[in-house]
């Protein structure tokens, strides 16, 4: 597997050849506005009560595998 640095460095090679202006300008949006590890993402109050219903569900035991869950879908699926 290849190591951090060996896969920046990779890249940076391939950006060093690249010629195509509209390329670069693109890409440098994508990593720009890609997020990082730091950023705090808030969560609506919908979320949050979401959050809140699905904590109360586990702690209540209302809980189901997931191999019942595909066999739900798979029904539901079916019924269509």
């Amino acid at each position: 597997m290849a190591t951090v640095d060996n896969i920046r460095n990779g890249l940076i090679d391939k950006i060093l050849s690249i010629r195509n202006k509209d390329f670069l300008v693109a890409l440098d949006k994508l990593i720009t506005s890609s997020s990082s590890e730091s950023d705090i993402i808030e969560l609506t109050k919908e979320q949050k009560i979401m959050l809140e219903m699905s904590e109360q569900d586990i702690k209540e035991g209302k809980l189901i595998s997931q191999e019942a869950m595909d066999k739900r879908n798979l029904e539901w699926l079916n019924a269509m």
